[in-house]
């Protein structure tokens, strides 16, 4: 009970700061004016998958998987670093990218697969699909050298859980283990938005800018935090990641799909730099 009490403080006192375009210090009546990322979110995605809009080529966006083939990608573990996964992994005739089901153990099947070059300042925006009682996740600030044995590799992660039929859900502090939450940290605001469309599909987007990180889903920011200070630290400390030096803070890394032994479709997969 202590442990719930504490981490819920922590998370009352996390308050938006300034973000990285942001030339004024905020203090007392300064308001901070950030980005709207939210025009990014309702933006009117190609009329086919795995394309830019016109629109989206002359903002800088980019892809990160064509929907043919694994160009962009390679394996998290160390030892295969430079090569896309052996097994594991697959695309599909119409173009989805999709992790193979097996035994529900931690990349240990394919294996976690990152890009295959850091992000510093981004927006990123995936569509997914989740089958029942399925467990993934997308991970950002990775350091493929931080963990090198079992699991997965460490980084903050855009929760992909089944809630309804994964215990996952059910654990950690105040449903921070749930649909789009920073996994073990912050919970994500919950409401109508977290329902897949008729065809099952959800829309993750993420933007990091400097210090200032926020989480959406379906169109609606559910997670904004700020990181490298001490409330973010103390709120690592009260979670799994406390173990992991200077976790969270790096000023870039790698971007990560997550295999945990459950089968997931992901498909417009692009980034924007900032």
């Amino acid at each position: 009970m202590k442990r719930v009490i504490i981490v819920v403080a922590i998370l009352a006192m996390i308050a938006p700061a300034c973000c990285r375009q942001c030339k004024n210090v905020c203090s007392g009546n300064q308001e901070c004016q950030q980005p709207n990322w939210g025009e990014y979110a309702a933006m009117v995605a190609a009329a086919e998958p795995n394309t830019l809009t016109e629109a989206e080529v002359a903002d800088g966006w980019q892809l990160l998987f064509d929907g043919k083939t694994t160009d962009g990608w390679q394996s998290s573990k160390p030892v295969n670093m430079g090569k896309f996964p052996e097994g594991g992994w697959g695309i599909t005739e119409d173009g989805l990218l999709y992790v193979f089901a097996g035994d529900g153990a931690e990349s240990a099947n394919g294996g976690d697969i990152i890009t295959t070059r850091k992000y510093r300042n981004f927006i990123l925006k995936v569509d997914f699909k989740i089958t029942e009682g399925a467990n993934s996740g997308i991970k950002y600030f990775v350091d493929p050298f931080l963990n090198t044995g079992a699991g997965s590799s460490i980084g903050c992660e855009f929760q992909i859980l089944d809630d309804e039929h994964h215990p996952d859900a059910k654990l950690g502090v105040n449903g921070n283990r749930t649909l789009a939450s920073l996994y073990d940290l912050i919970p994500a605001k919950r409401g109508p938005w977290d329902e897949a469309d008729a065809d099952g599909w959800r829309h993750a987007m993420i933007v990091v800018d400097g210090n200032h990180v926020e989480h959406w889903l379906n169109g609606e920011k559910v997670v904004e935090y700020e990181r490298n200070n001490q409330m973010w630290d103390a709120l690592v400390d009260y979670s799994k990641y406390r173990d992991w030096p200077n976790f969270g803070n790096y000023e870039e890394g790698y971007i990560l799909l997550q295999d945990h032994g459950h089968q997931v479709f992901f498909k417009n997969i692009k980034v924007k730099e900032l």
